[in-house]
C-alpha cells in the first residue's frame, strides 16, 4: 500500500498539470492542420522527378515528386488524370499544378494534382500562364479596348512566312471571296531564333504602309514552335497598334498571347481571311436584290407623284375667280384706307385747334412778363444785399479807424512830443544811441525839424518835471 501511494499522483499535482486549452484528438489535430495548410496555399506549380508511381484499380494516381534534397507525396484523381496527354513513369521530369493539402488518415503532407505535363513543355506552359495573368491584369485582353474590323477593307498587310501554307490559304480565300482587296506581304520568320525580332519589325513596317487591317498568322505547331507569338514585347506592340490587328496562329485548339491581345482572334488562317472580308458573291446578290427593290420603290414613287400631280391639277382654282376676289379685296382695302385717312385728318385738326388755344398761354409775351417780374425781384434783392454789405463794411471801417487812431503816434505828437531819428533814419529812443554834435531829425505833428545835439544829459522826464515845479 505504501509503494502504491508513492507512485500515484495526488489531486493537487493532477490539477497543476491540466492544460487550460482544449485537448485535441489526433483526427481533430490533423483536420485543423489540413484546413490551415489549404487556407495558406492556393494553386501552385511544382516541377520535379516522378518516383513510386502507383495506379490502383480505382484509377487514381499516387506518386512522389522529388528533387535532390526533398520529396513530397502527390495524388491525382481519376477525373483529372484522364486529361493528361502523357504516360507517367518513374524518373520522368514533370510539371504539376495543384493545391497543397494533408491526408488526415495518416497525417501525410501531400499535393492534390489537377494538371501534369512533361517538364520541358511545362515550363513554357507555366511562363505562358504567368504572362497571360500579367497582361490580363493590365487590361490588355479587355474586350472593351478591342476595335471592330472595317466592313469593306481596301488594303490588308499580312505578316507571315512567304513560304508558309498560311499565306496560300488566306490568298486563296480572298481570291474567291473578295478579289478587290489589295494584299501587301510583310515577310517574317514565324518560329525559331530571331522570329520575335522579325515579327516586331514586320508589325512596325505594316503600320507604316497604312493598311485598313493587319493579319498576323502562321500554321499550326507545338507550343515551342508557336512560342514567338507568346512574346510579351509582341503582345504589347499588337495592343499599341493604331490599326486593327487580326491574329490567326496555329490550329483551332492553339491559343497564343497574340491571339488574346489582338482585336480579333481567328481559329485558323482561312477563318481569319473570311472574317476580314465580306463574301463578294453575297455582295453581288445583295446588290442585285437592292437594285430590284430600288427599282420597284422608284416606280411606285413615280406613280405616286403622278397621282399627286393629277389631284393637284384638279384642285387648281379658276384664274378669273381669283382675279375677281382680288379686285373685290382691293376695293375693300381702298375704302378702309379712305375712312382711315378721314379719321386721321379729323384727329389732326382737333389736335391743331387745341394747340392754337394753348398758344397764348405759352407765347413769348407771357414768358417775357414773368421774366421781367423775376428780374425786378432779383434787382430788389441785389440792392438790399448791397446796402447790407455796405453798412457792414462801413461799421467795420469805423472800428478799424478807431483802432488805427488809438495806435497812431499823431495824437501823441499833437501834445508836444516828437519822434527823433538819426542820420540812418533809426528811431532814437535812448541817449545811448546819440552823442554831442550829431545831427538828428525831430518829427513833429506838422513837419520835421533838423537839429544838432549840443550836449547829452542823463536827466530824465521826471527830473525835468520836478525842476519845472520848483
Amino acid at each position: 500500500m505504501a509503494s502504491s501511494s508513492s507512485t500515484t499522483p495526488d489531486a493537487a499535482s493532477v490539477t497543476a498539470t491540466t492544460p487550460n486549452a482544449p485537448i485535441l484528438s489526433v483526427s481533430e489535430l490533423n483536420r485543423q492542420a489540413r484546413v490551415t495548410i489549404e487556407a495558406h496555399f492556393k494553386t501552385i506549380w511544382v516541377t520535379g522527378e516522378l518516383s513510386n508511381f502507383a495506379r490502383p484499380r480505382s484509377g487514381h494516381w499516387y506518386f512522389s515528386l522529388k528533387d535532390q534534397q526533398a520529396q513530397v507525396r502527390c495524388a491525382m484523381f481519376v477525373n483529372r488524370n484522364r486529361a493528361v496527354q502523357m504516360q507517367p513513369t518513374d524518373g520522368q521530369q514533370v510539371l504539376l499544378r495543384g493545391r497543397v493539402s494533408l491526408y488526415e488518415g495518416r497525417g501525410d503532407f501531400q499535393i492534390i494534382v489537377d494538371y501534369m505535363e512533361p517538364a520541358g513543355e511545362g515550363l513554357l506552359r507555366q511562363a505562358f500562364d504567368q504572362l497571360k495573368l500579367k497582361l490580363a491584369g493590365e487590361g490588355l485582353f479587355d474586350p472593351g479596348r478591342k476595335r471592330p474590323l472595317p466592313g469593306f477593307p481596301r488594303r490588308c498587310a499580312v505578316i507571315t512566312s512567304p513560304s508558309g501554307a498560311a499565306l496560300r490559304d488566306v490568298l486563296a480565300v480572298w481570291q474567291r471571296r473578295y478579289p478587290a482587296l489589295e494584299v501587301i506581304l510583310v515577310p517574317a520568320m514565324v518560329q525559331g531564333d530571331g522570329a520575335e525580332a522579325q515579327l516586331l519589325t514586320g508589325l512596325a513596317r505594316a503600320q507604316q504602309l497604312s493598311p485598313d487591317v493587319i493579319l498576323l498568322t502562321r500554321g499550326g505547331g507545338s507550343l515551342e514552335d508557336l512560342w514567338s507569338f507568346n512574346s510579351e514585347a509582341l503582345a504589347r506592340a499588337v495592343a499599341a497598334s493604331p490599326i486593327p490587328v487580326v491574329s490567326a496562329v496555329g490550329h483551332e485548339i492553339d491559343t497564343t498571347i497574340s491571339d488574346l491581345v489582338a482585336d480579333v482572334r481567328a481559329p485558323t488562317p482561312s477563318a481569319a481571311a473570311e472574317l476580314m472580308t465580306p463574301d463578294g458573291q453575297e455582295l453581288i446578290e445583295t446588290y442585285r436584290a437592292f437594285e430590284v427593290h430600288l427599282s420597284g420603290v422608284i416606280r411606285g414613287y413615280l406613280q405616286h407623284l403622278k397621282l399627286v400631280s393629277r389631284n393637284a391639277f384638279l384642285r387648281l382654282p379658276n384664274p378669273a375667280q381669283i382675279i375677281e376676289q382680288l379686285a373685290q379685296r382691293i376695293d375693300d382695302n381702298h375704302e378702309r384706307l379712305r375712312k382711315s385717312q378721314a379719321n386721321r385728318l379729323r384727329m389732326e385738326q382737333a389736335r391743331l385747334a387745341a394747340l392754337v388755344r394753348q398758344l397764348p398761354m405759352v407765347g413769348p409775351q407771357a414768358q417775357l412778363k414773368r421774366l421781367q417780374a423775376r428780374l425786378e425781384h432779383l434787382k430788389h434783392l441785389h440792392q438790399r444785399a448791397m446796402q447790407a454789405t455796405l453798412a457792414s463794411k462801413g461799421e467795420r471801417h469805423g472800428q478799424l479807424a478807431r483802432m488805427l487812431h488809438g495806435l497812431s503816434p499823431l495824437p501823441t505828437l499833437s501834445r508836444g512830443y516828437a519822434v527823433l531819428r538819426d542820420d540812418a533814419a533809426n528811431v532814437v529812443s535812448s541817449i545811448a544811441g546819440v552823442e554831442a554834435g550829431q545831427k538828428i531829425d525831430a518829427i513833429l505833428k506838422d513837419g520835421t525839424v533838423h537839429a544838432r545835439i549840443e550836449s547829452v544829459s542823463d536827466k530824465g522826464l521826471d527830473d525835468s518835471t520836478e525842476s519845472m515845479g520848483e
